[in-house]
C-alpha cells in the first residue's frame, strides 16, 4: 500500500522556484539577443554561466539583507544603491571573467560600458522583485496582526457584554427568590437549588463564545421551573424545536435573556399569566429561534433594556451583522425573534 506525502510549498521553495525561473529566462534572453554569436565556441556556455553567477550574486544579496535586517524594515534606498554600486559591477565582472576563461580573451573593451550598464539593468530589475515581495509580505503582516487585534478585541467586547447580562439574569433570579421567602419556605429552599444549578451553567458556559442550543434549552427550562414555583398556573410553557436545531450555537444567556423579558413583562404583568412559546426552526442556511408571550409592547419604569439590548450586541458579534434580534407585537403576542446564518 502506497503512502501519499502531500508536499507543502514553503517561503524557501517558492524563492528558490523563482530565482531559477528568474535567471533562466535571463539566459534565454541573453541567449536570443547574441543569437548570431551561438555558432561559436562556448557561446551556450557563456550564457549559462552568467545566469548562474547572477543567481549566486542575488542570494548572496538576499542573505546580507536578512543578516542586516533590510528585510524587516525595507530599505529601499540602500537595496538599490547596493545593486547599482555592488551587484551591477560584480555581474558585470563575472560575465568578463567567464568570457576570458572560456574564449580566451575579453574582446573590445568598448563594450564594457553596454555590459555595465545591461547588467545593472537586470540587477535592479531583481532587486525591484525583490522589494515589492518585501513590502507585499509586510502589508500581509499588518493586515494579519490587525485582524488578530480585531478578534481580540471583539473577544474582548463579548466578555464584557456577557459579565453584565450575567448579573442581570441573578438580579432577576433573587427577587423571585426573595419575594418566595415569606410565602413558601420549602418552594423558597427548592427555587435556591435551582439557582444554584442555573449559576453553574453560567459559570461554565461564560467560558465559550457559543454554546448548544440544547444546554441553553436546559438552563431556561431550570430557570422556568424556578418560576413555576412563583407563578404556579399563571406561567405556562410551549416548545417547538426543529430537527436538527439542538447542536446549532448561539450566544450563552442569549435565549435566557428573552425568556427572563417574557417572564418579566407577560406572565408577571398578568393576573391570569400567560403561556411562553419557544420556537427553533431553519431555512435557506438561515436560523430562527423565537420566544413569544401574550401582552402588549409597553414601557415600563423598571426596565433598563440592559439584557435585550446586550444580547443583540452578543448574538452580531458572534454570528456576524448579518445577525438579528427583533422585538415586535402582532396579534396580541409580543415576539423577541433571533436570526442569524447557520454557517456562522
Amino acid at each position: 500500500m502506497k503512502t501519499l506525502v502531500q508536499f507543502r510549498m514553503t517561503r524557501t521553495h517558492w524563492y528558490w522556484l523563482l530565482q531559477i525561473l528568474g535567471w533562466s529566462a535571463v539566459v534565454v534572453f541573453v541567449a536570443f539577443a547574441n543569437s548570431r554569436y551561438l555558432y561559436q565556441h562556448g557561446a551556450i556556455a557563456i550564457c549559462v554561466l552568467c545566469g548562474i553567477c547572477g543567481l549566486v550574486l542575488s542570494d548572496l544579496a538576499h542573505r546580507l539583507y536578512k543578516a542586516r535586517r533590510w528585510h524587516v524594515q525595507p530599505a529601499a534606498w540602500r537595496i538599490i544603491a547596493f545593486t547599482i554600486v555592488v551587484l551591477g559591477p560584480l555581474q558585470t565582472a563575472g560575465t568578463m571573467a567567464t568570457n576570458y576563461l572560456i574564449i580566451g580573451k575579453n574582446g573590445d573593451l568598448n563594450w564594457l560600458h553596454m555590459l555595465l550598464t545591461f547588467w545593472t539593468g537586470i540587477m535592479l530589475a531583481w532587486a525591484i522583485c525583490y522589494l515589492a515581495y518585501l513590502y507585499l509580505r509586510r502589508a500581509n503582516r499588518f493586515e494579519a496582526e490587525a485582524l488578530r487585534l480585531e478578534v481580540l478585541a471583539k473577544d474582548a467586547e463579548l466578555r464584557a457584554l456577557q459579565a453584565q447580562v450575567n448579573p442581570h439574569f441573578f438580579f432577576n433570579s433573587l427577587n423571585s427568590v426573595r419575594a418566595l421567602i415569606y410565602e413558601n419556605q420549602d418552594s423558597a429552599a427548592q427555587m435556591i437549588d435551582q439557582l444554584a444549578t442555573l449559576m453553574r451553567y453560567t459559570l461554565q458556559s461564560s467560558y465559550a463564545d457559543t454554546v448548544p442550543l440544547s444546554e441553553e434549552l436546559e438552563a431556561v427550562q431550570s430557570y422556568l421551573a424556578i418560576e413555576k414555583i412563583r407563578f404556579e398556573e399563571r406561567l405556562r410553557l410551549a416548545l417547538d424545536i426543529a430537527g436538527g436545531m439542538e447542536t446549532v450555537r448561539i450566544p450563552p444567556m442569549a435565549l435566557q435573556t428573552l425568556v427572563e423579558n417574557a417572564v418579566k413583562y407577560g406572565v408577571e404583568q398578568s393576573a391570569t399569566g400567560t403561556e411562553i412559546r419557544i420556537s427553533a426552526s431553519h431555512a435557506n442556511g438561515k436560523a430562527t429561534i423565537e420566544v413569544s408571550n401574550q401582552g402588549a409592547l409597553r414601557t415600563f419604569s423598571n426596565s433598563t433594556s440592559v439584557g435585550l439590548s446586550n444580547a443583540r450586541k452578543r448574538l452580531i458579534l458572534s454570528k456576524g451583522d448579518s445577525a438579528s434580534l427583533d422585538l415586535v407585537e402582532r396579534d396580541g403576542w409580543v415576539r423577541a425573534t433571533l436570526h442569524f446564518p447557520l454557517a456562522a
